[in-house]
């Protein structure tokens, strides 16, 4: 039995003003850190042989706070673009509830949670530096709906994170919201219109256990048994 253990980051200083993140690279609350820590604790007992995670800081230092207080330092650690949160596009850095009195609810909702809508473009993308300095200029995104996410997140999964699994080595992921929605998806093998609904919260690890073959013997977002 293998176990894969997810973690949406801790709150970041853009949940706590309910703005759009995406790729904007903002850090950790002081509630952030703690609920970091919170996860780290309900993991006491588990060891990973990796851990994946985006190249947003958010992300990054929820993953270093967990490794700390596992004492799993040393274990290996990718970082990604990715993982990385799903695009938002012109959306991003808004206040949610400004852009539901300007679109209304039911767009918005479609937006945030449908997996095909995409929210309003970037006149262009973001300038490819940082840790997108190598990228070609033509791949950086101006916005993207779950279902262009999925396709970035998902071949990193099967080639860096499943594989893993087959081995026999349990793997750590620390990402964002829609990231980890995106390998719900894939994993519980759920529908187009049903993964509306699945929330992830901040700093609450989701586990998953499988066989030889990554069917799901047991997890608590599913309660598979």
């Amino acid at each position: 039995m293998v176990k894969l253990v997810m973690v949406r980051h801790g709150e970041s200083t853009a949940n706590a003003l309910n703005q759009y993140t995406g790729w904007n690279n903002v850090g950790l609350t002081q509630e952030g850190i703690v609920q970091a820590h919170v996860a780290a604790k309900k993991l006491k007992g588990f060891e990973f042989e990796h851990v994946h995670t985006s190249v947003l800081k958010r992300a990054i230092m929820t993953a270093y706070i967990i490794q700390d207080e596992l004492n799993l330092n040393y274990v290996p650690i990718t970082k990604t673009w990715r993982l990385n949160e799903r695009h938002y596009g012109a959306l991003r850095g808004q206040n949610k509830d400004a852009t539901r009195r300007e679109f209304g609810v039911d767009q918005v909702h479609l937006w945030r949670r449908s997996f095909y809508s995409i929210p309003p473009q970037l006149k262009r993308p973001d300038p490819n530096n940082g840790p997108y300095k190598y990228f070609d200029s033509n791949m950086m995104p101006t916005s993207e709906s779950l279902y262009q996410a999925y396709q970035r997140i998902v071949p990193y999964y099967v080639d860096h994170v499943s594989n893993r699994l087959l081995d026999g080595k349990n793997q750590l992921i620390v990402a964002h919201g829609s990231t980890i929605r995106a390998l719900i998806k894939y994993i519980e093998r759920i529908s187009d219109s049903d993964i509306d609904g699945v929330e992830v919260a901040n700093g609450k690890p989701l586990i998953y256990e499988f066989d030889n073959k990554l069917n799901i013997i047991n997890s608590n977002r599913t309660n598979t048994k």
